[in-house]
């Protein structure tokens, strides 16, 4: 991946902010430092994501748009987790997954001095990411597939029995994940690996909640149709979570 320019560009002030304080380029490197502090897996797990505060959020954001440094690694840090599950879903497996994470906060480190606050910063931050993971599906399409040993697939090696369950699971998951188009594959990741509600999901796609509604539905039933068809153990724990989903939604 190549080295980015930064775009010279001053924000707008607001507050006790520095009107003398230019863009600084020192966020770039920051971004680029979270390249090597988050190379090791993270579990995607369904437990349902914690509410962030949108207060905090837009403070911090006008500290960053200001100049913060500091404030604008604590928005990064606030928000990986749930852009690198988006991307790593969207993508299919870890390492594309981590190039689609490192292009999307990139993305949101150059385009935060336009961020004008009509949508919350989560959901454009999510839009940015699922942007990122779908560009980076699209490359892959046109390019050779490298053979890759995914992180899942060197920790089964080494792996408990009930660890291997799990794995496979995953590895379950992902293969069926994979199978679905990207007009379902989106809304369902969305929904059910970040927790973002119906409203929400509609904005990032830029699509109506009925037709979120819809292409969630049809996605999971797609996803657990998949798993019985690749002959998957789990696709009964699939199913499970699907009806559970709809029963709170």
């Amino acid at each position: 991946m190549s080295a980015r320019c930064w775009p010279k560009c001053t924000p707008a002030t607001s507050g006790s902010a520095r009107s003398d304080r230019s863009w600084a380029p020192t966020p770039v490197r920051a971004c680029w430092a979270w390249r090597t502090r988050f190379q090791r897996l993270r579990p995607i797990c369904w437990e349902p994501v914690s509410i962030r505060d949108d207060l905090d959020d837009a403070r911090l954001t006008r500290a960053a748009q200001a100049g913060d440094r500091r404030a604008l690694e604590q928005l990064l840090r606030l928000h990986h987790d749930q852009i690198h599950a988006i991307c790593r879903r969207l993508a299919g497996n870890d390492a594309d997954g981590q190039d689609a994470t490192q292009e999307a906060l990139i993305a949101i480190v150059r385009g935060l001095p336009h961020f004008h606050g009509k949508a919350k910063f989560s959901t454009w931050a999510y839009r940015v990411a699922t942007n990122a993971a779908l560009d980076e599906l699209r490359r892959r399409s046109r390019r050779p597939v490298p053979t890759v040993i995914d992180a899942s697939d060197r920790f089964a090696g080494t792996a408990t029995a009930d660890d291997s369950t799990a794995v496979v699971a995953r590895l379950d998951f992902d293969a069926a994940l994979a199978q679905l188009p990207e007009e379902f594959r989106a809304p369902v990741v969305l929904r059910d690996v970040a927790g973002c509600d119906y409203a929400e999901i509609g904005s990032i796609l830029r699509i109506p909640a009925g037709t979120v509604r819809s292409r969630i539905a049809r996605g999971r039933a797609r996803l657990a149709a998949a798993m019985r068809a690749n002959g998957g153990n789990h696709h009964d724990a699939a199913e499970r979570r699907n009806d559970e989903a709809s029963n709170h939604e």
